[in-house]
């Protein structure tokens, strides 16, 4: 009989899974994939360390979260510097001066700044009502049509006016020379790669692959006095309410026989008519700023392509939209009233989670359990 059943290997699922080990309790973990890690799950290809499930990269400005995670992994210092290529034309990601001084020749932050401002008023928007307005507030017509609204059409599958504003609220825009996208204390990669590091997580808890749980319910809820589910809650219940939305990614994998690609871990393509969204080359995770891995003689790309989620397909990205959310709320007052079952990460709680949230709250609730 085990203390806690979680369902799924991720990193919602590993951390408490490690925790409540480390608190005395007896775990399994199952995941129906025939792999740990969930979608931060990585495989050596070609001497390469690649990411399956898409780019992941750490960040974060929680010491606690950081803390934690590097007692499983040494990371390396990998700075996430995309870079958007509009028809052939490069800038840099985050908007910085760069961008603006590529975009309009302007040289000095004011220049800069008067130049969005100008194209701010031309809009004649106060309150902005969905992505294309906040876009254009933040960072005036000729950035939004150029670098935001293909990718992001391409992404959500959605017109830019037909989404939320506060999707692009984050959207960094800095009147500095900064080409470091996130603006956390603490960023980069686990040498080795992140399967590595949620196999130390899970070292000496027993672990199930190729088990689905929502097929052997029954069997699986009667060796364990709880569960942690971390799937679609909506699969928990049998979509009885209907199906929640996600949208999907897809990646086409290419080992190519060059040493270098593109120069660069990942390259957005923003115009509408390019069908991948961008391409990851591999290889620059992992070696980065260290460039041990410069005279490996091949290399890995990734194109990814976003799709509209249907049974099936793995689900990436919750919809934003209040059919959605109000969804999830009728779903999640049955959540609330199980006895057994805890739900948890970005399927079971049906939101968007970074990876440092994600391990912050499931420390926070194997936190609450063992007080």
């Amino acid at each position: 009989m085990y203390d806690y059943l979680v369902v799924g290997a991720g990193l919602f699922g590993a951390v408490f899974a490690q925790r409540m080990k480390e608190a005395g309790k007896k775990v399994l973990v199952i995941d129906k994939r025939n792999h740990m890690a969930g979608n931060v799950y990585t495989e050596i290809i070609a001497g390469i360390n690649v990411h399956r499930y898409g780019a992941h990269i750490f960040h974060t400005n929680n010491k606690k979260v950081w803390n934690y995670v590097t007692r499983f992994a040494e990371f390396n210092h990998f700075v996430n510097s995309p870079v958007a290529n509009y028809h052939g034309e490069l800038y840099s990601l985050p908007f910085n001066m760069y961008t603006f001084n590529k975009m309009w020749g302007v040289v000095t932050p004011e220049q800069a700044a008067k130049k969005i401002e100008e194209q701010r008023l031309l809009e004649n928007i106060s309150e902005p009502q969905n992505l294309e307005e906040q876009a254009i507030s933040l960072v005036g017509r000729d950035i939004y049509e150029k670098l935001v609204k293909g990718y992001t059409e391409k992404q959500w599958g959605r017109k830019c006016t037909e989404l939320p504003a506060f999707i692009i609220k984050r959207l960094p825009v800095r009147l500095t020379f900064d080409n470091n996208y996130f603006d956390a204390l603490y960023q980069g990669i686990p040498r080795g790669g992140y399967t590595q590091m949620i196999e130390h997580m899970l070292d000496g808890i027993d672990i199930r692959l190729n088990v689905d749980y929502l097929q052997y319910r029954k069997e699986l809820d009667s060796i364990a006095k709880k569960i942690v589910y971390t799937g679609p809650i909506d699969a928990f219940y049998n979509y009885s309410l209907g199906f929640l939305e996600y949208r999907s990614v897809y990646f086409e994998n290419i080992v190519m026989d060059i040493p270098n690609y593109q120069g660069n871990a990942v390259i957005n393509y923003t115009d509408s008519e390019t069908l991948w969204t961008r391409i990851i080359e591999h290889k620059w995770f992992e070696f980065g700023k260290d460039l041990e891995g410069k005279d490996l003689p091949k290399t890995v790309i990734s194109r990814e392509y976003s799709s509209e989620w249907k049974p099936g397909n793995e689900p990436y990205y919750p919809v934003n939209d209040a059919k959605n959310a109000s969804l999830y709320e009728q779903y999640k007052v049955w959540a609330d009233k199980e006895k057994k079952v805890i739900f948890g990460g970005r399927l079971g709680e049906y939101k968007y989670y970074d990876m440092d949230a994600v391990i912050a709250a499931a420390l926070q609730l194997c936190e609450s359990i063992i007080q």
